[in-house]
């Protein structure tokens, strides 16, 4: 029997305008269209593979605002079990150490727990640490960028590809892992799934029910901050070049120019 946490985080759909907000340059979450990372689609699938496989249950942890239910039950729709959000406004512009502190917290209230499992970067922030710092947090193995993934009794296996090669882990449980997009397919919730979604529990949580310190969290604390941002450029036209019989010389010239032979 295997209890697995499966972290998972609303983003603004990479298909939607992303930008930042005039204020604090924190990221404008209602400038786009709002997902489940597909990062943590693959992680869910991976986890109700090991539950199928056995016997356990599949808990979901997310922070983010309200709306973040809606990647929460769609969590659940795939088959996920039940479900913590920790929802606070002075989580606001926290960073990646204040992220995995509340994460850690939360994580805490899932009895019995034998593994965690995550993306291994999420695609709106990219840091891709978390997991190695809610690893450290825990005090738990981490086996992270994985490729494949194993359960055997008490023990958690994984391949990490690189490109010098494959690597194999393993670790005794509780263990933390991250998994990378080559990990699975993920399943499309069914619409039996969906209706049964409605009717799973999410509990719903505040740093103080954690017992966070709100002087740990939020973009006030945060380790770095933006101090200014700018859109990008407009792409410039290119320089044409008219072949008269001399084109090969122009492309030389212009080369030569850019410093690029």
């Amino acid at each position: 029997m295997t209890n697995i946490v499966v972290l998972v985080k609303q983003v603004p759909d990479t298909y939607s305008e992303r930008k930042l907000s005039d204020g604090d340059y924190t990221l404008d979450r209602e400038s786009a269209d709002a997902v489940l990372d597909e990062i943590n689609e693959r992680a869910v699938e991976e986890a109700l593979k090991i539950k199928e496989a056995g016997e356990g249950e599949v808990t979901v942890v997310s922070v983010g605002p309200d709306r973040a239910t809606d990647a929460i039950r769609k969590a659940l729709s795939m088959g996920a079990d039940k479900a913590i959000h920790v929802s606070d406004e002075t989580l606001h512009g926290s960073d990646l150490i204040a992220t995995a502190k509340v994460l850690a917290a939360a994580i805490g209230k899932v009895e019995g727990y034998d593994l965690v499992i995550a993306g291994n970067e999420a695609s709106d922030g990219r840091g891709g640490a978390v997991p190695a710092i809610l690893a450290e947090l825990l005090g738990l193995p981490q086996l992270t960028h994985v490729r494949a993934l194993t359960v055997e009794g008490s023990t958690v296996k994984g391949d990490r590809e690189t490109e010098d090669g494959i690597t194999h882990l393993e670790a005794n449980l509780p263990a933390v892992v991250s998994v990378s997009e080559k990990i699975n397919e993920p399943r499309y919730p069914s619409f039996k799934g969906i209706m049964a979604a409605k009717k799973k529990p999410v509990e719903t949580l505040t740093i103080a029910d954690l017992g966070v310190d709100a002087g740990e969290v939020g973009l006030a604390n945060a380790w770095v901050s933006v101090a200014e941002a700018a859109p990008k450029p407009p792409r410039q036209a290119g320089q044409r070049v008219e072949d008269e019989g001399d084109g090969g010389a122009k492309v030389a010239e212009y080369l030569v120019g850019q410093k690029l032979i």
